[in-house]
């Protein structure tokens, strides 16, 4: 049995290396209906073989976070545009320097914006120090879209807490990197945007939506369907930013014209601060606060 086993890693070795040699030589890969079927990108990439990536793409994260005890996650979702309050301050000083109007205008902007970076940092480190006290079947981890901006402010607080921090980034045409706070091991990068919305939910016990634009709202949109139609179990859906919220989305309206129930809006809560965010997922799960 032995043999046979260490037979099998010979040959999934010996078909990785063909597919290294080739690369390392910078050779293109050609059609090759020998290859074993696996370590063959062109059949892989077929259309008919979309499934096949798209149950990879399931599993290979949901492996790697069980494997290193991430069962339990906080979401944290909102602008990647918004900057870290010395990135701010760095822009307005150069903006100030030229003498550019619009661009002094957006500085000024990014200045106002940086609270809400400094407010995620400080969200993620509460989670993550009380998860530090905790054994790893009862610890929640922050997970992000592993991006910059809120996503970036939220893996910081969490990697300054020492803990481990998941993040699920998105291959796109403006190719976007994983910021540097996302813990190695578990950032990972999606081709299909369904699949890592999935990801986010399999693991949430809650969700906590900083302002952002329309990756925002489709995300937190996804969530409350999810969760109105008993798709998912009920977690606390947290609105951070009472004001860019109530001005952007108006829910009242949903209700008034029988859109929605009124006990749907019930599904939201809104706070401005990150010790009432973190409350809020405390009494709906009754942690302790040790």
């Amino acid at each position: 049995m032995e043999n046979t086993q260490n037979l099998e890693v010979s040959r999934l070795a010996n078909a990785w290396a063909d597919l290294q040699a080739h690369a390392e030589q910078g050779n293109l890969l050609q059609a090759d209906a020998y290859r074993l079927a696996f370590a063959d990108p062109e059949f892989l990439l077929r259309r008919e073989t979309r499934g096949l990536r798209m149950q990879l793409e399931m599993l290979k994260p949901d492996i790697d976070q069980a494997e290193q005890g991430v069962e339990n996650t906080v979401v944290v979702f909102g602008s990647a545009r918004f900057l870290s309050p010395e990135g701010a301050q760095t822009a307005l000083e150069h903006a100030t320097a030229s003498g550019d109007p619009q661009l002094l205008a957006l500085a000024h902007r990014h200045v106002r914006n940086a609270k809400h970076y400094d407010q995620a940092r400080l969200f993620a480190r509460l989670v993550a120090g009380y998860s530090a006290r905790k054994p790893l079947k009862d610890r929640l981890f922050i997970c992000t879209g592993g991006g910059p901006g809120i996503m970036e402010a939220a893996n910081r607080g969490a990697h300054e807490m020492g803990a481990l921090t998941p993040g699920l980034n998105i291959a796109l045409p403006h190719e976007q990197s994983a910021n540097p706070y996302v813990t190695p091991s578990l950032s990972f990068k999606f081709h299909y945007f369904a699949l890592r919305k999935m990801h986010f939910m399999m693991r949430a016990k809650a969700l906590v939506a900083f302002p952002g634009g329309f990756g925002t709202l489709d995300e937190l949109f996804e969530v409350i369907t999810l969760v109105q139609t008993r798709k998912a179990k009920p977690v606390p859906i947290i609105l951070f930013g009472t004001d860019y919220w109530k001005r952007l989305m108006n829910f009242e309206v949903l209700v008034e014209e029988g859109a929605i129930s009124p006990e749907d809006l019930d599904l939201l809560h809104y706070c401005d601060d990150p010790d009432d965010a973190w409350r809020i997922i405390r009494e709906f799960y009754q942690l302790s606060q040790d």
